[in-house]
């Protein structure tokens, strides 16, 4: 590789924070088992509070950021990966512990990386990201209502903040499973888009923002939850016997408004998702599950491609809740 890069740098000194482009030497990126010249990255909310001050993630400056990437394995010294292998990396605490993605090189621990599977391009890989794999394992989880808890058959599932990078791909994925999905969102303006994804339906968030009932009428098999707060409840008081529940986000709020009756006279599971601590063996089954769940020229509408200059620009809107697309990031633009 060349010796010289460029990446985004956070740096925290005496409590004054900075964030820029920068041109850096090989040496500062350290030496771990794996160089991968990164090709795309993405834009996390994690990302967005990072970029913003760290976000309390980030112990030890200077620092490049970015959860997310794929690449090509440039210099390896383990016998899993060789020179030219296409490699994607989701979670693991890069961009915080570790750097990350937001940078044309990155060297990293063996572990923490999957190869891409046949049939998905570095880039689908990054349409994808973190938030991709987060909604294929809540699909997952879902589904586990008939497949692992051998329940009558998941019809109508519950998707919010289907606009979101979680939302659009578990509105895609579940309807390629076969299931009519219900997706609640604050934009009204995307029903066609959401409808073009797979819903079968789409209604407005405000119908779940009120107080909560004890238990209100069943309608769901499932829940797919980014949100949290009131949504979160009153999707909890909808739920059908034995239907699950998959909780991965908090975008509304932390707090969760609920009480013991859907769970005891209903037997409704609430399935926390995680995608950062869950084993490579499932991380590389999950991946493989992607080409034949998702058709890129539609999720593809929803995308827009930036620079790392431009990220520093875009960023700020995520945390404001106004960003419109996913964010894919090419490093090397």
């Amino acid at each position: 590789m060349s010796e010289k890069f460029k990446a985004i740098v956070i740096d925290n000194q005496n409590d004054n924070f900075s964030r820029k482009v920068e041109q850096l030497d090989k040496s500062f990126l350290g030496n771990e088992d794996v160089l991968v010249k990164v090709e795309y990255s993405d834009l996390n909310f994690k990302d967005a509070m990072i970029l913003k001050n760290g976000g309390k993630l980030v112990k030890e400056y200077p620092r490049i950021p970015g959860i997310d990437f794929s690449g090509t394995v440039v210099e390896s010294k383990d016998e899993e990966f060789k020179e030219g292998d296409k490699v994607i990396l989701t979670g693991c605490r890069v961009g915080e512990l570790f750097h990350g993605g937001y940078s044309q090189f990155a060297t990293v621990k063996k572990d923490f990386l999957i190869k891409c599977p046949n049939g998905l391009s570095t880039k689908q890989a990054m349409i994808l990201g973190t938030a991709g794999l987060t909604a294929l394992l809540c699909a997952f989880s879902v589904k586990a209502r008939e497949e692992l808890l051998l329940q009558s058959k998941v019809n109508d599932v519950l998707v919010t903040g289907s606009t979101g990078g979680v939302g659009m791909v578990a509105v895609m994925v579940l309807s390629k499973m076969g299931i009519n999905v219900t997706a609640l969102t604050g934009k009204p303006e995307k029903e066609n888009y959401l409808k073009e994804l797979g819903a079968k339906s789409v209604i407005n968030r405000k119908e779940f923002e009120g107080e909560p009932k004890l238990l209100d009428k069943g309608t769901w098999d499932g829940v797919v939850d980014t949100v949290g707060g009131n949504i979160l409840s009153n999707a909890i008081s909808q739920t059908k016997p034995k239907g699950i529940v998959a909780l991965c986000g908090n975008a509304s709020s932390n707090k969760l408004n609920t009480n013991v009756l859907p769970f005891i006279l209903r037997a409704v599971k609430l399935w926390g998702v995680d995608s950062v601590n869950i084993s490579k063996k499932r991380k590389e089954f999950v991946w493989g599950e992607f080409p034949g769940l998702i058709n890129f020229d539609i999720l593809e509408k929803a995308i827009k491609e930036v620079s790392l200059e431009e990220l520093l620009d875009t960023f700020p809107s995520m945390l404001e809740g106004k960003l419109s697309s996913k964010i894919l990031v090419n490093v090397n633009k």
